[in-house]
């Protein structure tokens, strides 16, 4: 799963990258992918791998809360059920989404020390470089923050939001190209944001793009409306496992 920090869904048509145009042939996919509120990205972080709203994980600004009644994420379902889960990340916060023990392995760049144009490069980098060696987890977050950055500097939809995306996508192209043809790809933001910030209701805030790609997954547009918290349950069901029972989120692939 590739996560591209405050990518909104309308700037997919404005930036008309040939990656989004060949997800539309080979993904099921939705546009306008429902973000949780507030639209802020340690929330909706939480909210993705705990398939929970935040008024029930309890994060809901950029400062981690610990949990009062406890929702398994992601990534300890997934560890709990014997599979290795790697992070590659820039910014530092996310390393409160998933728990102690629970990841096979954590990458990180300090993109505040770097910036995060360089330190998206270089996780692209290792992560190309684990590809290529057939180091393959069983389930990868690979973060890349530049976007989001951009738009709080020149605001969202600038010349220069626009053109992050565009770089933003071109990694995430290279790194879905080296996949195996057998790996599920998964791309989607947590949240967009208009002029230079982000947190409302608004659809430039909420609106984000979400698209599924592996075997038996009929490409295409989602009929059925879809929401970030979805994501985990759908992880899991492509492993044939069991979603939590505390989790809300829906299978979107069906």
């Amino acid at each position: 799963m590739i996560l591209i920090d405050g990518m909104r869904s309308d700037v997919l048509a404005a930036v008309d990258h040939p990656f989004i145009k060949e997800l539309m042939k080979t993904s099921r996919y939705a546009i306008e992918c429902r973000s949780v509120m507030p639209s802020v990205t340690l929330p909706c972080h939480m909210s993705i791998f705990h398939s929970v709203e935040p008024c029930r994980h309890g994060t809901v600004t950029n400062t981690y809360a610990p949990q009062v009644r406890p929702v398994l994420g992601l990534c300890e379902v997934l560890h709990g059920a014997g599979k290795k889960v790697d992070f590659f990340f820039d910014w530092e916060p996310l390393r409160d989404i998933s728990r102690p023990l629970s990841l096979n392995r954590s990458d990180f760049i300090n993109a505040h020390i770097h910036g995060y144009d360089t330190a998206d490069q270089v996780l692209t980098e290792c992560a190309g470089s684990r590809i290529k060696a057939g180091e393959v987890a069983d389930f990868t977050f690979f973060y890349l923050g530049l976007v989001d950055d951009t738009g709080h500097k020149h605001g969202w939809m600038s010349k220069e939001y626009i053109e992050s995306v565009k770089v933003s996508l071109d990694r995430a192209q290279r790194l879905a190209g080296l996949l195996p043809e057998n790996v599920d790809f998964i791309l989607t933001a947590d949240h967009g944001g208009h002029e230079r910030s982000h947190g409302t209701d608004a659809a430039e805030d909420m609106n984000v793009p979400l698209f599924l790609r592996g075997e038996n997954i009929v490409p295409g547009a989602m009929k059925q409306s879809c929401c970030i918290i979805d994501i985990a349950p759908t992880v899991v069901a492509r492993m044939d496992l069991p979603a939590d029972t505390d989790w809300e989120g829906k299978v979107v692939f069906d």
